[in-house]
């Protein structure tokens, strides 16, 4: 008796459309493909995605709750620069979170020292093959990480809540400044060596000194 037809592998299921566009659009204002004053117009997105219009309506008010994007009826939607207030804003927020964590984790224990040297590693790694976007997240994780150790649940979701802005401000900053990417690598080294070594005073410098730049970038000084 011959064997009946194989049966064919099941296919992997498509995100909804709407869904396809908000991944699409907002992974391309990220990481510059769409920069900040672009006029996106719905016909182009759906295209670009394969969908039809309703869909990315959608998405673009989606988008715009979120602050990446203002829609205009029969135009399109602008994607919005980052703003001097917004980046404020954001390192204001960072500064008081993160130095409260670094105090909480000192001295760090190992689990936490292995997860910093790891993404220090792939922060290395992007840097070399030019990846500004895999370097921004992975730049972001590691801050993450010491927010995450500190236990403070709270504000460790306040902390993810910064995610977007976060990478989107990396990468536009170390466009317009590309020698930021070693000085990232070199600072976040201190910020290991303090916590490694027990020193919450100097941890507490390093992280103070390395979030405090972007501010002073965004008002056009040098560092």
């Amino acid at each position: 008796m011959s064997p009946g037809p194989v049966p064919a592998a099941p296919t992997a299921k498509q995100p909804p459309a709407a869904e396809r566009v908000y991944a699409h659009v907002k992974q391309a204002v990220l990481d510059r493909r769409y920069e900040g004053g672009t006029l996106l117009t719905e016909g182009d997105l759906a295209e670009a995605v394969g969908v039809s219009r309703t869909p990315v309506r959608e998405a673009l008010l989606r988008l715009e709750a979120e602050g990446l994007l203002k829609l205009y009826p029969k135009k399109g939607a602008l994607v919005l620069p980052v703003s001097a207030q917004e980046i404020a804003d954001v390192v204001e927020t960072r500064l008081l979170v993160e130095r409260h964590a670094v105090a909480k984790v000192v001295p760090a224990g190992p689990q936490l020292i292995a997860r910093l040297e790891d993404l220090l590693e792939k922060q290395r790694g992007h840097a070399a093959a030019g990846d500004l976007g895999a370097f921004a997240v992975a730049d972001r994780c590691f801050h993450a990480e010491i927010v995450r150790a500190a236990g403070n649940r709270i504000l460790a979701q306040l902390y993810d809540q910064l995610r977007d802005r976060q990478l989107r401000m990396g990468v536009a900053t170390m466009h317009a400044e590309p020698g930021r990417i070693a000085k990232n690598i070199a600072e976040h080294t201190e910020i290991l060596t303090a916590l490694r070594s027990g020193d919450a005073a100097a941890a507490d410098g390093f992280v103070e000194r390395h979030i405090s730049w972007v501010n002073i970038l965004a008002r056009g000084e040098e560092r």
